[in-house]
């Protein structure tokens, strides 16, 4: 059976650098909810053409649209190995939903994993961080280019910042996220399938952290 994992965490805990590490060493493949929907509106797909419709109108992707763009995407060989989401579910309604997807393929996930932070340090982490144009994140203090103004991994010299990383941004998203998306982490719990993770360290020991749960989920 192909891993399921979901990592749970507020805005800059690093769910998309480890992600694309868990990438790295084990096979899996990162599928975000806002490249899977440009993805399936580009690929010119039944769900796609609805999403389409829903966005050019200005309004909210239905969870049936991105339930029906992530069971398209499921059927790609490329994810034989298994998937990390990123972004989905974001409630309780949309994790049910999503159990009943992978039942329906014989699947389940196999780790909920909590990212845990400090909300005001969570502050300081996305305020300074910025992103090349290839995609490679950085920051202003934890992880700075080898070389200034120059991306370790394709060379460019194209960084940007996000506009809503400040901290006045940043607390709301935070109140949002424990409001909204916390909750996840008590129904992942009683389903016996969370993992904790102290996401205060560095990068690598997370990394290490990581790798450990999906070794022993995959074993």
């Amino acid at each position: 059976m192909a891993e399921v994992l979901i990592l749970l965490g507020p805005p800059g805990a690093g769910k998309g650098t480890q992600a694309r590490m868990l990438e790295e060493d084990f096979g899996l493949i990162q599928l975000s909810t806002g490249d899977m929907l440009r993805a399936a509106v580009a690929s010119g797909s039944e769900a796609g053409q609805q999403a389409k419709a829903v966005m050019s109108a200005g309004g909210l992707v239905s969870d049936e649209i991105v339930l029906a763009i992530l069971r398209d995407r499921l059927a790609g060989p490329d994810v034989a190995k298994g998937i990390i989401l990123d972004g989905f579910p974001r409630t309780q309604a949309q994790a049910a939903a999503l159990d009943g997807l992978l039942a329906a393929t014989g699947q389940r996930v196999t780790a909920a994993i909590s990212l845990e932070v400090d909300d005001e340090a969570m502050v300081g982490r996305v305020s300074g961080r910025f992103t090349c144009a290839c995609g490679e994140g950085y920051h202003d203090e934890f992880k700075r280019p080898a070389v200034a103004g120059v991306c370790d991994k394709c060379g460019g010299s194209d960084f940007k910042r996000r506009a809503d990383d400040n901290a006045v941004t940043v607390r709301e998203r935070l109140k949002a996220y424990h409001a909204q998306t916390a909750p996840l982490i008590a129904y992942y719990e009683d389903k016996g399938v969370l993992e904790r993770i102290d996401a205060m360290g560095d990068i690598a020991a997370i990394r290490r952290a990581l790798g450990a749960i999906v070794a022993g989920v995959s074993a």
